[in-house]
Protein backbone atom coordinates (compact mmCIF):
# COMPACT_ATOMS: atom_id res chain seq x y z
CA UNK A 1 0.00 0.00 0.00
CA UNK A 2 1.15 3.40 -0.85
CA UNK A 3 2.26 6.17 2.21
CA UNK A 4 -0.78 8.01 3.25
CA UNK A 5 2.02 10.91 3.21
CA UNK A 6 2.50 13.03 0.00
CA UNK A 7 5.54 12.57 -1.33
CA UNK A 8 4.67 15.71 -4.24
CA UNK A 9 2.92 18.53 -2.54
CA UNK A 10 1.74 21.76 -3.53
CA UNK A 11 1.71 24.10 -1.40
CA UNK A 12 -0.46 27.50 -2.32
CA UNK A 13 1.15 27.67 -5.72
CA UNK A 14 0.29 30.68 -7.69
CA UNK A 15 1.56 32.04 -10.79
CA UNK A 16 0.73 35.24 -12.78
CA UNK A 17 1.41 36.86 -16.18
CA UNK A 18 1.19 40.21 -17.37
CA UNK A 19 -2.44 40.87 -16.71
CA UNK A 20 -3.42 36.91 -16.18
CA UNK A 21 -3.58 35.23 -13.20
CA UNK A 22 -2.70 31.50 -14.52
CA UNK A 23 -2.56 29.57 -11.07
CA UNK A 24 -4.23 30.92 -7.66
CA UNK A 25 -2.98 29.06 -4.50
CA UNK A 26 -2.97 25.82 -5.99
CA UNK A 27 -3.01 23.26 -3.12
CA UNK A 28 -2.67 18.95 -2.90
CA UNK A 29 -0.59 16.30 -2.18
CA UNK A 30 0.23 13.50 -4.70
CA UNK A 31 1.38 10.26 -2.85
CA UNK A 32 4.30 7.31 -3.70
CA UNK A 33 2.95 4.13 -5.73
CA UNK A 34 -0.26 6.11 -7.18
CA UNK A 35 -1.59 7.56 -10.44
CA UNK A 36 -3.07 10.68 -9.58
CA UNK A 37 -4.89 12.65 -12.51
CA UNK A 38 -5.32 15.68 -12.77
CA UNK A 39 -8.49 17.14 -14.73
CA UNK A 40 -10.19 20.49 -16.07
CA UNK A 41 -10.77 22.59 -18.65
CA UNK A 42 -8.40 23.92 -21.50
CA UNK A 43 -7.23 27.44 -19.37
CA UNK A 44 -8.43 25.97 -15.99
CA UNK A 45 -4.23 25.56 -15.62
CA UNK A 46 -2.63 22.09 -15.62
CA UNK A 47 0.05 22.52 -18.34
CA UNK A 48 1.03 26.03 -16.15
CA UNK A 49 1.45 23.83 -12.69
CA UNK A 50 3.11 21.35 -14.64
CA UNK A 51 5.24 23.77 -15.86
CA UNK A 52 5.81 25.22 -12.35
CA UNK A 53 6.69 21.53 -11.13
CA UNK A 54 9.15 20.99 -14.07
CA UNK A 55 10.93 23.99 -13.98
CA UNK A 56 10.19 25.95 -16.82
CA UNK A 57 8.54 28.27 -15.66
CA UNK A 58 9.17 29.89 -11.70
CA UNK A 59 5.83 30.04 -9.70
CA UNK A 60 4.98 33.56 -8.38
CA UNK A 61 3.89 32.25 -4.85
CA UNK A 62 3.78 29.29 -2.89
CA UNK A 63 6.04 26.10 -2.30
CA UNK A 64 6.76 22.89 -4.67
CA UNK A 65 7.54 19.96 -1.51
CA UNK A 66 9.37 16.97 -2.32
CA UNK A 67 9.86 14.01 0.28
CA UNK A 68 8.73 17.00 2.75
CA UNK A 69 11.38 19.49 1.39
CA UNK A 70 10.65 22.87 -0.10
CA UNK A 71 12.50 22.51 -3.89
CA UNK A 72 12.50 25.42 -6.35
CA UNK A 73 13.68 24.91 -9.78
CA UNK A 74 15.44 27.05 -12.39
CA UNK A 75 15.28 25.15 -14.94
CA UNK A 76 14.15 21.48 -16.64
CA UNK A 77 17.47 20.03 -16.32
CA UNK A 78 17.45 21.06 -12.44
CA UNK A 79 13.88 19.54 -12.59
CA UNK A 80 15.16 16.76 -14.00
CA UNK A 81 18.26 16.11 -11.42
CA UNK A 82 16.15 16.20 -8.92
CA UNK A 83 13.72 13.06 -10.02
CA UNK A 84 11.26 15.23 -11.74
CA UNK A 85 10.35 14.38 -15.41
CA UNK A 86 7.22 15.57 -17.41
CA UNK A 87 6.46 13.61 -20.68
CA UNK A 88 4.98 16.26 -23.00
CA UNK A 89 2.27 15.45 -25.91
CA UNK A 90 5.43 16.83 -27.96
CA UNK A 91 7.78 14.50 -27.10
CA UNK A 92 11.60 16.31 -26.56
CA UNK A 93 13.57 13.88 -28.87
CA UNK A 94 15.84 14.10 -31.49
CA UNK A 95 14.77 12.03 -34.57
CA UNK A 96 18.20 12.02 -35.98
CA UNK A 97 20.04 10.39 -33.61
CA UNK A 98 19.55 6.77 -31.53
CA UNK A 99 17.51 5.66 -28.84
CA UNK A 100 20.14 5.36 -26.81
CA UNK A 101 21.55 8.70 -27.37
CA UNK A 102 18.06 10.10 -26.89
CA UNK A 103 17.63 8.39 -23.76
CA UNK A 104 21.46 9.56 -22.20
CA UNK A 105 21.20 13.19 -24.07
CA UNK A 106 23.08 14.96 -21.51
CA UNK A 107 25.02 12.63 -19.61
CA UNK A 108 26.28 10.32 -22.47
CA UNK A 109 28.99 7.66 -20.47
CA UNK A 110 32.30 8.12 -21.38
CA UNK A 111 35.75 6.92 -21.70
CA UNK A 112 38.78 8.42 -22.01
CA UNK A 113 36.65 11.40 -23.32
CA UNK A 114 35.01 9.69 -25.84
CA UNK A 115 31.48 7.91 -25.70
CA UNK A 116 31.42 4.70 -24.37
CA UNK A 117 29.32 3.08 -26.71
CA UNK A 118 29.32 -0.45 -24.94
CA UNK A 119 28.03 0.99 -21.37
CA UNK A 120 25.74 2.89 -23.34
CA UNK A 121 24.06 0.15 -25.09
CA UNK A 122 24.25 -2.09 -21.91
CA UNK A 123 22.91 0.52 -19.58
CA UNK A 124 19.70 1.42 -22.69
CA UNK A 125 18.68 -2.25 -22.63
CA UNK A 126 18.69 -2.21 -18.68
CA UNK A 127 16.13 0.57 -18.86
CA UNK A 128 13.98 -0.74 -21.78
CA UNK A 129 13.97 -3.83 -20.08
CA UNK A 130 12.44 -2.16 -16.78
CA UNK A 131 9.87 -1.04 -19.40
CA UNK A 132 9.04 -4.29 -20.85
CA UNK A 133 10.20 -2.75 -24.09
CA UNK A 134 12.43 -4.64 -26.77
CA UNK A 135 13.83 -1.71 -29.24
CA UNK A 136 17.53 -1.51 -30.60
CA UNK A 137 19.44 1.14 -28.81
CA UNK A 138 20.87 2.08 -32.00
CA UNK A 139 18.00 2.19 -33.93
CA UNK A 140 17.57 5.34 -35.40
CA UNK A 141 14.78 7.37 -33.46
CA UNK A 142 13.15 8.52 -36.51
CA UNK A 143 12.25 4.75 -37.61
CA UNK A 144 10.09 4.27 -34.63
CA UNK A 145 6.51 4.50 -33.97
CA UNK A 146 5.05 7.28 -32.20
CA UNK A 147 4.34 4.66 -29.01
CA UNK A 148 7.96 3.47 -28.60
CA UNK A 149 9.14 6.84 -28.83
CA UNK A 150 6.88 8.16 -25.39
CA UNK A 151 8.65 4.90 -24.35
CA UNK A 152 11.92 6.14 -25.23
CA UNK A 153 10.97 9.64 -23.28
CA UNK A 154 9.98 7.15 -20.86
CA UNK A 155 13.14 5.65 -20.26
CA UNK A 156 15.13 9.29 -20.86
CA UNK A 157 13.15 10.18 -17.70
CA UNK A 158 14.32 7.07 -15.50
CA UNK A 159 17.97 7.43 -16.82
CA UNK A 160 18.18 10.28 -15.00
CA UNK A 161 16.54 8.56 -11.85
CA UNK A 162 12.96 10.63 -11.79
CA UNK A 163 10.63 9.59 -8.86
CA UNK A 164 7.83 11.87 -10.36
CA UNK A 165 6.70 11.72 -13.73
CA UNK A 166 4.00 13.83 -15.01
CA UNK A 167 2.20 12.55 -18.56
CA UNK A 168 0.47 15.41 -19.92
CA UNK A 169 -2.11 13.79 -22.70
CA UNK A 170 0.05 11.07 -23.36
CA UNK A 171 -2.77 8.74 -25.51
CA UNK A 172 -3.90 11.77 -27.68
CA UNK A 173 -1.28 10.03 -30.89
CA UNK A 174 -1.48 6.19 -29.73
CA UNK A 175 -3.51 3.40 -30.70
CA UNK A 176 -5.32 1.32 -28.93
CA UNK A 177 -2.46 -1.39 -28.88
CA UNK A 178 -0.39 1.87 -27.55
CA UNK A 179 -2.38 2.67 -25.22
CA UNK A 180 -2.63 -0.40 -23.66
CA UNK A 181 1.02 -1.00 -23.65
CA UNK A 182 1.54 3.01 -22.30
CA UNK A 183 -0.91 1.98 -19.29
CA UNK A 184 0.70 -1.46 -18.72
CA UNK A 185 4.36 1.03 -17.77
CA UNK A 186 2.26 3.09 -15.99
CA UNK A 187 1.10 0.44 -13.73
CA UNK A 188 4.57 -0.53 -13.25
CA UNK A 189 6.07 2.55 -12.99
CA UNK A 190 3.44 2.89 -9.90
CA UNK A 191 4.20 -0.61 -8.26
CA UNK A 192 7.99 0.50 -8.04
CA UNK A 193 6.86 3.45 -5.93
CA UNK A 194 7.06 6.20 -8.35
CA UNK A 195 4.90 9.31 -8.28
CA UNK A 196 2.63 9.48 -11.38
CA UNK A 197 0.53 12.61 -12.27
CA UNK A 198 -1.33 11.92 -14.90
CA UNK A 199 -3.29 14.79 -16.91
CA UNK A 200 -5.95 13.84 -19.38
CA UNK A 201 -9.22 14.91 -21.10
CA UNK A 202 -10.61 11.47 -21.15
CA UNK A 203 -12.96 10.37 -18.74
CA UNK A 204 -12.52 6.59 -19.26
CA UNK A 205 -8.54 6.78 -19.10
CA UNK A 206 -9.42 8.44 -15.26
CA UNK A 207 -11.30 5.54 -14.05
CA UNK A 208 -9.27 2.82 -15.91
CA UNK A 209 -5.68 3.90 -14.36
CA UNK A 210 -6.33 6.69 -11.67
CA UNK A 211 -6.01 5.91 -8.12
CA UNK A 212 -6.92 9.94 -7.05
CA UNK A 213 -7.91 12.70 -8.99
CA UNK A 214 -7.85 16.36 -8.57
CA UNK A 215 -9.53 19.07 -10.47
CA UNK A 216 -8.67 22.66 -11.28
CA UNK A 217 -10.81 25.53 -12.71
CA UNK A 218 -10.20 29.06 -13.24
CA UNK A 219 -6.25 28.28 -12.59
CA UNK A 220 -8.02 27.30 -8.72
CA UNK A 221 -8.27 23.81 -6.82
CA UNK A 222 -11.83 22.72 -6.70
CA UNK A 223 -11.56 19.14 -5.11
CA UNK A 224 -8.99 16.55 -5.00
CA UNK A 225 -10.81 12.78 -4.46
CA UNK A 226 -8.39 10.59 -3.24
CA UNK A 227 -10.03 7.64 -4.13
CA UNK A 228 -13.02 7.19 -7.26
CA UNK A 229 -13.92 4.39 -5.78
CA UNK A 230 -17.87 6.23 -5.65
CA UNK A 231 -16.73 8.91 -7.73
CA UNK A 232 -19.09 9.28 -11.15
CA UNK A 233 -18.06 10.70 -13.89
CA UNK A 234 -20.77 13.22 -13.65
CA UNK A 235 -19.71 14.56 -10.28
CA UNK A 236 -16.41 15.32 -11.95
CA UNK A 237 -17.68 17.09 -14.76
CA UNK A 238 -19.82 19.50 -12.63
CA UNK A 239 -16.34 20.10 -10.71
CA UNK A 240 -14.56 21.03 -14.17
CA UNK A 241 -17.20 23.23 -15.52
CA UNK A 242 -18.40 24.62 -12.38
CA UNK A 243 -22.38 23.79 -13.03
CA UNK A 244 -24.80 20.94 -13.60
CA UNK A 245 -24.51 19.07 -17.04
CA UNK A 246 -27.14 16.28 -16.60
CA UNK A 247 -27.78 16.63 -19.93
CA UNK A 248 -24.76 17.58 -21.86
CA UNK A 249 -26.40 17.46 -24.70
CA UNK A 250 -29.26 19.17 -24.18
CA UNK A 251 -30.61 18.02 -27.18
CA UNK A 252 -34.23 19.40 -27.96
CA UNK A 253 -36.34 18.40 -30.52
CA UNK A 254 -37.20 20.31 -33.50
CA UNK A 255 -39.36 19.76 -36.48
CA UNK A 256 -37.95 18.98 -39.38
CA UNK A 257 -38.36 20.39 -43.03
CA UNK A 258 -37.90 18.77 -46.87
CA UNK A 259 -35.17 16.54 -47.70
CA UNK A 260 -32.13 18.64 -47.78
CA UNK A 261 -29.53 16.23 -48.99
CA UNK A 262 -30.11 13.01 -50.86
CA UNK A 263 -27.83 10.23 -51.67
CA UNK A 264 -28.91 7.72 -54.13
CA UNK A 265 -26.23 4.69 -54.44
CA UNK A 266 -23.31 6.59 -53.76
CA UNK A 267 -19.66 4.62 -53.88
CA UNK A 268 -16.32 5.47 -54.26
CA UNK A 269 -12.99 5.12 -52.58
CA UNK A 270 -13.50 3.61 -48.72
CA UNK A 271 -17.72 3.26 -49.30
CA UNK A 272 -17.43 -0.23 -51.33
CA UNK A 273 -21.14 -0.81 -51.02
CA UNK A 274 -23.71 1.72 -52.76
CA UNK A 275 -25.24 4.36 -50.17
CA UNK A 276 -28.70 5.60 -50.22
CA UNK A 277 -29.61 8.17 -47.72
CA UNK A 278 -31.59 11.20 -47.16
CA UNK A 279 -31.32 14.61 -44.30
CA UNK A 280 -33.84 16.65 -43.73
CA UNK A 281 -33.80 20.49 -42.90
CA UNK A 282 -33.00 20.51 -39.84
CA UNK A 283 -32.12 16.73 -38.88
CA UNK A 284 -28.85 15.96 -37.08
CA UNK A 285 -28.05 12.31 -38.22
CA UNK A 286 -25.27 10.82 -36.48
CA UNK A 287 -22.97 8.52 -38.47
CA UNK A 288 -21.42 5.84 -36.10
CA UNK A 289 -19.41 3.47 -36.78
CA UNK A 290 -15.88 1.22 -35.75
CA UNK A 291 -12.46 2.38 -37.37
CA UNK A 292 -12.21 1.96 -41.48
CA UNK A 293 -16.25 1.14 -41.59
CA UNK A 294 -15.94 4.18 -44.03
CA UNK A 295 -17.43 7.51 -42.31
CA UNK A 296 -14.59 10.17 -42.89
CA UNK A 297 -14.73 8.48 -46.71
CA UNK A 298 -18.21 9.12 -46.80
CA UNK A 299 -18.21 12.44 -45.91
CA UNK A 300 -15.18 13.20 -48.28
CA UNK A 301 -16.99 12.16 -50.94
CA UNK A 302 -20.51 14.25 -49.80
CA UNK A 303 -17.82 17.56 -49.87
CA UNK A 304 -15.98 16.38 -53.73
CA UNK A 305 -12.60 15.71 -51.74
CA UNK A 306 -13.06 12.42 -53.55
CA UNK A 307 -14.37 11.62 -56.71
CA UNK A 308 -17.58 9.01 -56.36
CA UNK A 309 -17.59 5.99 -58.86
CA UNK A 310 -20.92 5.63 -58.67
CA UNK A 311 -24.24 7.10 -57.37
CA UNK A 312 -25.50 10.48 -57.76
CA UNK A 313 -26.19 13.56 -54.67
CA UNK A 314 -29.08 16.20 -54.57
CA UNK A 315 -29.14 19.08 -52.55
CA UNK A 316 -32.62 20.44 -51.87
CA UNK A 317 -34.04 18.35 -54.77
CA UNK A 318 -31.33 19.44 -57.16
CA UNK A 319 -28.50 17.09 -58.70
CA UNK A 320 -24.88 18.58 -57.42
CA UNK A 321 -21.94 17.31 -59.59
CA UNK A 322 -18.83 17.03 -57.39
CA UNK A 323 -15.77 17.95 -59.36
CA UNK A 324 -13.68 19.60 -56.30
CA UNK A 325 -14.87 21.16 -52.67
CA UNK A 326 -15.40 24.17 -54.04
CA UNK A 327 -18.62 22.25 -55.91
CA UNK A 328 -19.78 21.50 -52.71
CA UNK A 329 -19.41 24.85 -51.30
CA UNK A 330 -21.11 26.78 -53.93
CA UNK A 331 -24.23 24.07 -53.09
CA UNK A 332 -23.90 24.90 -49.75
CA UNK A 333 -22.07 21.53 -48.64
CA UNK A 334 -19.23 22.58 -46.32
CA UNK A 335 -16.98 19.98 -44.55
CA UNK A 336 -15.16 20.31 -41.23
CA UNK A 337 -12.45 18.15 -41.27
CA UNK A 338 -11.67 15.22 -37.93
CA UNK A 339 -8.26 16.57 -38.19
CA UNK A 340 -8.08 19.74 -37.39
CA UNK A 341 -4.48 20.09 -37.27
CA UNK A 342 -2.89 19.12 -40.82
CA UNK A 343 -6.48 19.85 -42.55
CA UNK A 344 -8.87 22.03 -40.39
CA UNK A 345 -6.69 25.32 -39.97
CA UNK A 346 -3.44 27.35 -41.17
CA UNK A 347 -1.00 27.69 -37.73
CA UNK A 348 0.92 30.08 -38.82
CA UNK A 349 -1.91 32.89 -39.80
CA UNK A 350 -4.45 34.34 -37.47
CA UNK A 351 -7.63 33.90 -36.59
CA UNK A 352 -9.44 36.45 -38.56
CA UNK A 353 -7.24 34.68 -41.79
CA UNK A 354 -8.89 31.22 -40.68
CA UNK A 355 -11.81 32.90 -39.92
CA UNK A 356 -11.86 34.34 -43.90
CA UNK A 357 -10.34 31.20 -45.20
CA UNK A 358 -11.37 30.34 -48.43
CA UNK A 359 -14.98 32.52 -48.35
CA UNK A 360 -13.26 35.53 -49.36
CA UNK A 361 -13.59 35.63 -53.37
CA UNK A 362 -17.36 37.74 -52.95
CA UNK A 363 -15.62 40.43 -50.73
CA UNK A 364 -12.30 40.99 -52.30
CA UNK A 365 -11.94 44.48 -53.91
CA UNK A 366 -11.49 45.34 -57.15
CA UNK A 367 -8.66 43.81 -58.98
CA UNK A 368 -8.69 40.87 -56.39
CA UNK A 369 -7.55 43.15 -53.19
CA UNK A 370 -8.72 41.64 -50.04
CA UNK A 371 -11.16 44.16 -48.16
CA UNK A 372 -9.40 44.53 -45.28
CA UNK A 373 -12.05 46.21 -43.75
CA UNK A 374 -14.61 43.30 -44.14
CA UNK A 375 -12.22 40.65 -43.15
CA UNK A 376 -11.52 42.63 -39.87
CA UNK A 377 -15.43 43.18 -38.98
CA UNK A 378 -16.65 39.83 -40.31
CA UNK A 379 -13.86 37.65 -37.96
CA UNK A 380 -14.70 40.06 -35.23
CA UNK A 381 -18.16 39.51 -35.81
CA UNK A 382 -17.80 35.70 -35.81
CA UNK A 383 -15.33 35.73 -33.02
CA UNK A 384 -17.95 37.47 -30.87
CA UNK A 385 -20.92 35.12 -31.58
CA UNK A 386 -19.46 31.95 -31.12
CA UNK A 387 -17.73 32.70 -28.27
CA UNK A 388 -14.34 32.37 -29.64
CA UNK A 389 -11.51 32.75 -26.87
CA UNK A 390 -8.87 34.65 -28.09
CA UNK A 391 -7.09 37.83 -27.12
CA UNK A 392 -8.12 39.30 -30.57
CA UNK A 393 -8.69 38.55 -34.24
CA UNK A 394 -4.65 39.27 -34.93
CA UNK A 395 -3.80 36.05 -32.44
CA UNK A 396 -2.05 33.33 -34.43
CA UNK A 397 -4.80 30.56 -34.35
CA UNK A 398 -1.65 27.91 -33.24
CA UNK A 399 -2.01 29.79 -29.78
CA UNK A 400 -5.73 28.67 -29.08
CA UNK A 401 -6.73 25.77 -27.24
CA UNK A 402 -8.36 23.03 -29.48
CA UNK A 403 -12.04 23.71 -29.06
CA UNK A 404 -11.68 27.21 -29.92
CA UNK A 405 -9.90 26.07 -32.97
CA UNK A 406 -12.88 24.37 -33.95
CA UNK A 407 -14.79 27.35 -33.17
CA UNK A 408 -12.93 29.30 -35.91
CA UNK A 409 -13.39 26.44 -38.35
CA UNK A 410 -17.16 26.45 -37.56
CA UNK A 411 -17.55 30.40 -38.02
CA UNK A 412 -15.72 30.40 -41.21
CA UNK A 413 -18.79 28.57 -42.86
CA UNK A 414 -21.23 30.39 -40.71
CA UNK A 415 -20.25 33.42 -43.39
CA UNK A 416 -21.34 31.36 -46.01
CA UNK A 417 -25.03 30.05 -46.94
CA UNK A 418 -24.65 26.72 -45.22
CA UNK A 419 -27.29 23.78 -46.34
CA UNK A 420 -25.50 21.06 -45.11
CA UNK A 421 -23.21 20.50 -42.49
CA UNK A 422 -20.45 17.42 -42.90
CA UNK A 423 -18.85 16.86 -38.88
CA UNK A 424 -16.24 14.57 -38.27
CA UNK A 425 -15.07 14.32 -34.79
CA UNK A 426 -15.66 17.76 -34.00
CA UNK A 427 -15.38 17.68 -30.36
CA UNK A 428 -11.96 15.11 -30.82
CA UNK A 429 -9.13 16.54 -28.30
CA UNK A 430 -11.87 19.14 -26.51
CA UNK A 431 -12.53 19.29 -22.78
CA UNK A 432 -16.06 18.83 -21.62
CA UNK A 433 -16.86 22.94 -21.50
CA UNK A 434 -16.01 23.28 -24.96
CA UNK A 435 -17.79 20.29 -26.29
CA UNK A 436 -20.85 21.70 -24.45
CA UNK A 437 -20.13 25.32 -26.83
CA UNK A 438 -19.89 22.71 -29.62
CA UNK A 439 -23.33 21.28 -29.28
CA UNK A 440 -25.19 24.53 -28.59
CA UNK A 441 -24.08 25.28 -31.83
CA UNK A 442 -24.68 22.46 -33.95
CA UNK A 443 -28.21 22.70 -32.51
CA UNK A 444 -28.51 26.28 -32.97
CA UNK A 445 -27.91 25.33 -36.80
CA UNK A 446 -29.79 22.54 -36.62
CA UNK A 447 -32.73 24.79 -35.37
CA UNK A 448 -31.89 27.07 -38.48
CA UNK A 449 -32.58 24.46 -40.52
CA UNK A 450 -29.30 23.46 -41.79
CA UNK A 451 -29.36 19.73 -42.37
CA UNK A 452 -26.12 17.84 -39.94
CA UNK A 453 -24.59 14.57 -40.37
CA UNK A 454 -22.23 14.36 -37.52
CA UNK A 455 -19.46 11.55 -37.50
CA UNK A 456 -18.37 10.70 -34.18
CA UNK A 457 -16.55 8.17 -32.42
CA UNK A 458 -17.98 8.88 -28.98
CA UNK A 459 -21.41 6.84 -29.08
CA UNK A 460 -22.87 8.67 -25.62
CA UNK A 461 -22.14 11.70 -28.20
CA UNK A 462 -23.42 10.39 -31.43
CA UNK A 463 -26.79 9.10 -29.65
CA UNK A 464 -27.03 12.12 -27.34
CA UNK A 465 -26.94 14.74 -30.22
CA UNK A 466 -28.55 12.80 -33.41
CA UNK A 467 -32.18 12.17 -35.00
CA UNK A 468 -31.15 9.59 -36.02
CA UNK A 469 -28.31 6.86 -36.23
CA UNK A 470 -26.71 5.75 -39.57
CA UNK A 471 -24.41 3.10 -39.00
CA UNK A 472 -22.07 2.08 -41.08
CA UNK A 473 -19.75 -1.13 -41.53
CA UNK A 474 -16.83 -2.19 -43.68
CA UNK A 475 -17.41 0.18 -45.79
CA UNK A 476 -21.36 -0.13 -46.15
CA UNK A 477 -24.31 1.33 -44.05
CA UNK A 478 -25.68 -1.09 -42.00
CA UNK A 479 -28.45 0.21 -40.45
CA UNK A 480 -30.61 3.68 -39.89
CA UNK A 481 -32.32 3.59 -36.54
CA UNK A 482 -34.55 6.10 -35.26
CA UNK A 483 -33.53 8.03 -31.67
CA UNK A 484 -35.97 5.98 -30.01
CA UNK A 485 -34.31 2.46 -31.12
CA UNK A 486 -30.62 3.75 -31.29
CA UNK A 487 -29.29 2.08 -27.71
CA UNK A 488 -25.69 1.60 -27.32
CA UNK A 489 -26.37 -2.10 -27.69
CA UNK A 490 -28.13 -2.35 -31.02
CA UNK A 491 -25.69 0.65 -32.70
CA UNK A 492 -22.52 -1.81 -31.80
CA UNK A 493 -24.47 -4.58 -32.79
CA UNK A 494 -24.52 -3.07 -36.76
CA UNK A 495 -21.38 -1.39 -36.17
CA UNK A 496 -19.29 -5.43 -35.24
CA UNK A 497 -18.46 -7.21 -38.34
CA UNK A 498 -20.60 -10.20 -38.95
CA UNK A 499 -19.11 -12.97 -37.09
CA UNK A 500 -18.47 -11.03 -34.14
CA UNK A 501 -21.83 -9.65 -33.82
CA UNK A 502 -23.30 -13.07 -33.89
CA UNK A 503 -21.13 -14.09 -30.91
CA UNK A 504 -21.30 -10.90 -28.81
Amino acid sequence: MPDATPFLQFDSVTKTYVGVTALQGVSFGVREGTVHALMGENGAGKSTLLKALSGAHRPTAGTIRLGGAPREFASTAAALAAGVAVIYQELHLVAEMTVAENIFLGHLPQRRGLIDRATLREKTQALLQRLGEDIDPDARLARLPIGQRQMVEIAKALSRGAKVIAFDEPTSSLSVREIERLFAVIRELRAQGCVILYVTHRMEEVFALADACTVLRDGRHVRTYESLREVTPAQLVQDMVGRDIADVYAYTPRPLGAVALELDGLAGPGVRAPVTLSVAQGEILGLFGLVGAGRTELLKLLFGAERATAGRVAVHGAPLVLRSPADAIAAGVVYCTEDRKREGIVPILSVQDNCNLGIRAPHTCWGGLIDARWERENAAAKVQELAVRTPSVEQLIKHLSGGNQQKVILARWLSTKIRVLLLDEPTRGIDVGAKSEIYRIILRLAAEGVAVILVSSDLPEALGLADRVAVMREGALAAVLPRAEATPERVLRHALPVEKALSA
